[in-house]
């Protein structure tokens, strides 16, 4: 521990976000890192616990809290502060098989968990592991290091996702040969479409993807597995076919008045953003716009957040975000104590930028779409009414029925599932959520030489547990193609 008083000298400074009315006026990260003296007392803040929360996932309350990756962070927040990057970059590589994308999207299960916050704020954790990162790749000590020696095994990754990539990356390493099949025109997945680029800008992955081609990994963009690449050909090719294809498959609006122009699935509409700001430079008319327009969001979570996010920047006349369950508090309660997950009310970037542009908050709690009110066959707006839980079943509040202009309704209600072409490919067995069936803490399905990892088979989750389910799926693969297995 090199700084003893360290977390009693020193408060918590996150990176500052530039204000949301200049952010705004492009598709940027936005959180300019801070000074290496300033990251130093950020890393001298971490108690280096005797039996530290942060690293070791645990499951109270219905809810997870701590690493799904094991990270040993009371080590490189030791070797931050002492100014050890590539120490501290050792460590971190050690479990987390690619911090830049976890040290911009998670939602910092370790934080919630670190014994700082028990009386104050938890240590920056997650920006801690962002700056170890991109010092190793300042600095060139992320080069390429491919395996120095070969299996014969051939192994097929079907989804360049977050669980595709990790998967990919642990096998490569090991010696096997490996090719990942993407149905999207550019490798990513979740990571590159779902994912707005001023929470993660897209060279960012293209980088991370070089690497890996340097190393060995073999990028296939346009497969369709299922589709135009059949199941058999990849069992015939291969020894070995992991399926990460996520969960795609966005819940609907069961609503009165459809359908219409005018209505979208969130991951769809950031799609389309995406792709016209990556080849367009986002010329009108070459996405879904949000311009003009009064937008309503159906769904109160990070999906959510990043529609009110992305509408702002398109330049829309309103956006109102609902959630059908009421609002959290402020403050942790005391059937809430930590180390679980703090059920509390989260301001993020969108809505801060929302209340910045328009005035007010824009989430409405409690509410959900009843009707799409259309003329011509286009959305002009939707009958909203107030809603509550009652015996565990959703009630409507009578009476409290009220009309939103809207000329854009976009669906942020979440996933049901994996898309049943690919698995109905293989003829792999699915669970009654509609996900790839396999045994507790087991990636291997009911058929021979198939395996899953993801939210294909944990159902929708974090990028965080993608990776962790990729690790571990990986292992499984490595030990059924040689018999045994020398991976961590």
């Amino acid at each position: 521990m090199g700084k003893i008083t360290g977390f009693l000298e020193y408060q918590r400074e996150d990176c500052t976000a530039i204000s949301p009315l200049e952010r705004i006026q492009n598709f940027k990260e936005f959180h300019p890192p801070l000074s290496e003296e300033e990251r130093s007392r950020q890393g001298a803040r971490c108690m280096n616990c005797g039996v530290p929360f942060c690293q070791s996932v645990i499951r109270l309350g219905g809810m997870t809290t701590g690493c799904p990756l094991h990270n040993l962070i009371p080590e490189w927040n030791d070797e931050v502060y002492n100014g050890n990057y590539q120490h501290a970059l050792s460590r971190l590589l050690k479990t987390s098989t690619f911090p830049e994308f976890t040290g911009r999207v998670c939602p910092a299960l370790c934080e919630k968990s670190c014994l700082c916050g028990v009386n104050g704020d938890p240590v920056t954790i997650r920006e801690n592991e962002l700056f170890i990162i991109e010092k190793g790749f300042e600095e060139g000590t992320m080069v390429p290091r491919p395996p120095q020696m070969r299996t014969d095994k051939k192994v097929a990754v079907v989804g360049s996702g977050p669980a595709g990539l990790a998967v990919a990356d642990r096998l490569n390493r090991r010696g096997h040969n490996v090719t990942v099949l993407e149905k999207a025109d550019r490798i990513g997945g979740l990571l590159m479409y779902g994912i707005p680029n001023m929470k993660l800008e897209k060279h960012i992955i293209d980088r991370r993807v070089k690497l890996m081609e340097q190393e060995g990994v073999t990028f296939v963009t346009g497969a369709d597995v299922g589709g135009d690449v059949s199941a058999e050909e990849l069992l015939d090719q291969y020894d070995a076919v992991v399926l990460c294809c996520g969960a795609k498959q966005p819940r609907s609006l069961q609503v009165e008045g459809g359908p219409v122009e005018g209505v979208h699935y969130a991951v769809d509409f950031l799609t389309s953003t995406t792709k016209s700001l990556l080849e367009h430079g986002l010329q009108e008319g070459t996405y879904v716009s949000a311009k003009g327009k009064n937008v309503v969001v159906v769904g109160g979570g990070d999906t959510g957040n990043d529609c009110v996010g992305t509408c702002i920047r398109h330049g829309c006349k309103s956006v109102i975000q609902l959630e059908m369950m009421p609002k959290p508090p402020e403050q942790r309660t005391a059937s809430n104590p930590w180390p679980e997950w703090p059920k509390v009310l989260k301001t993020d970037y969108g809505q801060e930028e929302a209340i910045a542009v328009f005035g007010e908050d824009p989430r409405r709690y409690e509410t959900t779409v009843k009707k799409l009110l259309s003329k011509d066959g286009k959305l002009t707006g939707v009958e909203i009414v107030q809603v509550h839980f009652q015996d565990g079943k959703l009630q409507e509040v009578e009476g409290s029925e009220q009309v939103l202009d809207a000329e854009l309704l976009l669906i942020a209600a979440g996933f049901v599932g994996c898309e049943k072409y690919v698995p109905e490919a293989f003829g792999v067995e699915l669970t009654a959520r509609n996900t790839v069936a396999s045994k507790e803490g087991n990636h291997k399905t009911n058929v021979d030489k198939v395996f899953v990892a993801g939210d294909m088979r944990r159902g929708q989750s974090l990028v965080v547990w993608a990776i962790a389910e990729g690790n571990r799926c990986a292992k499984q693969v490595d030990q059924y193609l040689m018999g045994y297995t020398n991976m961590e």
